[in-house]
């Protein structure tokens, strides 16, 4: 008998067959609920294995009660990042401000998680790697719903059919764009782009974040150790880029161009994008849907709800999306349980996407008025204690799973 098996005891009706795009976050958090459901689950990524490394992210709020149900919280705390401190800079390297870093995130102190992306991943995969099947180097290029399956094309030319069928393939999803039409129905540009890399620390950070800032530009090293730093380059753009969004070499052209005079270590994380092999590079963006489903196909994470790394709660509204996505359908149709998975999820991703308007932006003032207001503040909250955890992180409480029948 199976782990499965032993989970969800004997089955009265056959196992629903499910396919999922992406195996980052809300791919496998929503592989883990199915399977727990008796589902017999598929994973189709195109990269060739679970992607390690990356830059920190956060688990906040309702999210930290899901990883807590999926038994990977102690794992998670054991890799948790102590950030101790984020110093403001202005234009030439003179301190503005540092301030323990959950006074500007809005984070609870003690309770939300930071980790790196790789680590989070891992814990992920680790957890339904014996249950789930997983094809990497592949990925979706058709579908065909057609009533009660859903015909599937992979990009390696194999045909399989499914009954339901998930996207959680990002901010650019490609099950988003078969199924509900182009990107730009959906995607809102928040008016910045940024790249991210990783490059030796000759800074000597430790445990500790750094941004300077001039109207409308943003560096950042963010230390997670000793070792290496995560560089992160920010600056406003009022349109797209949509010509260097498709060529790696003119990502790298665009932002020296952008940071071309600046001062402080800019210079040198400039040189050291030239040499990074992991440059990711994009528009700060959100996406927003009147449905996240479609007949027997459903989107979930960032592929529905992208909120921008401006509100620190991509990861989790992953997490949380997934989890409410498989209990809305537990005991219910696919069609009760998509509608049942909007009704109840949508308010909680509203309020964390309006975090953009509610002062995200604001770390990245685009005029020189604007700059010196913001490090008006920052001096201030640097002789305060940190602020309460901000309400939109555990805006949902999340529901038990009924028990299978």
């Amino acid at each position: 008998m199976t782990r499965t098996d032993q989970l969800t005891g004997v089955r009265a009706t056959p196992r629903r067959t499910v396919l999922i795009s992406g195996a980052s976050i809300a791919g496998p958090a929503l592989a883990y609920w199915l399977t727990r459901r008796g589902h017999a689950v598929t994973v189709v990524e195109r990269a060739g294995a679970v992607r390690s490394g990356g830059y920190p992210v956060d688990v906040r709020g309702t999210a930290l009660e899901v990883v807590r149900r999926m038994g990977i919280l102690p794992r998670l705390r054991d890799a948790h990042i102590d950030l101790r401190r984020l110093t403001f800079l202005d234009g030439d390297g003179g301190e503005v401000a540092s301030v323990r870093p959950h006074a500007v995130t809005g984070g609870a102190e003690g309770r939300d998680l930071e980790v790196r992306r790789g680590d989070l991943t891992d814990a992920l995969h680790a957890a339904v790697r014996d249950d789930v099947e997983f094809l990497f180097n592949d990925s979706i290029a058709a579908l065909d719903q057609s009533g009660d399956r859903v015909d599937v094309t992979f990009r390696g030319g194999v045909e399989r059919t499914f009954d339901l069928v998930f996207g959680a393939d990002g901010v650019h999803s490609r099950t988003r764009e078969l199924v509900f039409g182009p990107e730009e129905r959906f995607h809102r540009y928040l008016g910045y782009c940024f790249a991210v890399f990783t490059t030796r620390n000759t800074f000597g950070l430790a445990n500790e974040a750094v941004m300077w800032n001039t109207p409308g530009r943003a560096a950042a090293l963010y230390a997670v150790g000793d070792a290496d730093v995560h560089a992160f380059l920010t600056f406003a753009a009022p349109q797209p880029p949509f010509d260097a969004f498709a060529d790696p070499r003119a990502h790298r052209d665009l932002v020296a161009a952008v940071f071309a005079d600046a001062g402080w270590e800019v210079p040198g994380v400039l040189a050291a994008m030239r040499e990074a092999d992991d440059v990711f590079f994009d528009g700060v963006s959100q996406i927003r849907m009147p449905r996240w489903s479609s007949g027997r196909v459903a989107l979930v994470g960032d592929a529905a709800y992208a909120p921008s790394f401006l509100t620190g709660q991509g990861t989790s509204l992953a997490l949380v999306g997934a989890y409410m996505l498989a209990a809305s359908l537990a005991g219910r149709d696919h069609t009760a349980g998509f509608a049942a998975y909007e009704h109840d999820t949508r308010e909680f991703v509203a309020v964390n996407q309006a975090l953009v308007g509610a002062g995200g932006a604001t770390l990245f003032p685009t005029t020189a008025h604007a700059l010196e207001q913001r490090n008006d503040r920052l001096r201030q909250l640097s002789a305060m204690p940190s602020a309460a955890p901000r309400p939109a992180h555990s805006a949902l409480t999340l529901p038990e799973f009924p028990p299978v029948r």
